[in-house]
């Protein structure tokens, strides 16, 4: 008799996925290169990191610092994956509001 795994069940000692609140705010990826700044949307936001959508023609570093003018904090950030224009980035913590930002 064959034995089949019910895909529904979950490991009890596997990763599990925290869950990612859908939000719809605007931010900026900025790089600290002459102070440049990339106008990203966040399309879900957890108390870890967050998924970005970024304009395709953007080139955005490895590291930077996000600022959210909706949270008023800016976020230390490194990304741990890139597909087509979205970035999912890890917040490796905060900053207060960066005094080059207008906002």
């Amino acid at each position: 008799m064959a034995n089949f795994v019910d895909p529904l069940k979950q490991d009890p000692d596997g990763p599990k996925r925290e869950h990612r609140p859908r939000v719809l705010k605007g931010g900026s990826v900025i790089t600290g290169i002459q102070n440049s700044e990339v106008a990203v949307t966040l399309r879900n936001q957890h108390a870890g990191g967050a998924e970005l959508k970024v304009p395709l023609e953007s080139r955005v570093p490895d590291r930077f610092l996000l600022y959210v003018p909706l949270d008023g904090v800016a976020y230390r950030c490194e990304v741990r994956w890139r597909r087509n224009d979205r970035i999912g980035v890890q917040f490796t913590g905060t900053e207060p509001k960066p005094k080059l930002h207008y906002g």
